[in-house]
């Protein structure tokens, strides 16, 4: 997560958070955060669809990036009420996510265990199973006039 995204989420200026941090420095080594190369940041930007404009809108300086331990880490040098309920959220976030991850990692080794264990006349059936778990195409616009 991005320090001025996780800034929003605790009430603070992102300045605020990153003084915190550099407070604390020695609990934050490269694999709990990391400064985002100017690169980085650019193609992260330009995936923005709309992007909003106005006095400090855009960070100053590079965002930091934090990782699942950086985040939990947060919270000791963050002590606020609001800190603590956060951290909690996100960290709940996070297991779910891993929960998702797992789940399909799973379903997809069935289904090549399957593919492997039936011949070539079931292929079609196993791409056409592959092709629905892959991400959602983005809905087609409708052409003409429909009333609502």
């Amino acid at each position: 997560m991005l320090s001025f995204h996780l800034a929003e989420l605790y009430e603070v200026e992102t300045k605020v958070l990153m003084q915190a941090v550099k407070r604390n420095i020695e609990r934050f080594p490269q694999d709990f955060m990391f400064q985002l190369t100017t690169q980085e940041f650019q193609a992260l930007r330009s995936q923005f669809v709309t992007l909003e404009t106005g006095r400090g809108k855009y960070p100053k300086y590079l965002p930091y990036a934090f990782t699942e331990q950086g985040v939990a880490m947060l919270s000791s040098v963050l002590r606020s009420r609001r800190a603590i309920q956060v951290n909690v959220a996100i960290m709940r976030a996070f297991v779910k996510l891993r929960g998702i991850l797992a789940a399909h990692k799973d379903l997809a080794r069935k289904l090549e265990t399957l593919e492997q264990k039936y011949d070539a006349q079931f292929k079609v059936v196993f791409d056409a199973i592959r092709e629905l778990m892959g991400p959602p195409a983005s809905p087609r616009r409708r052409i003409g006039f429909h009333p609502v």
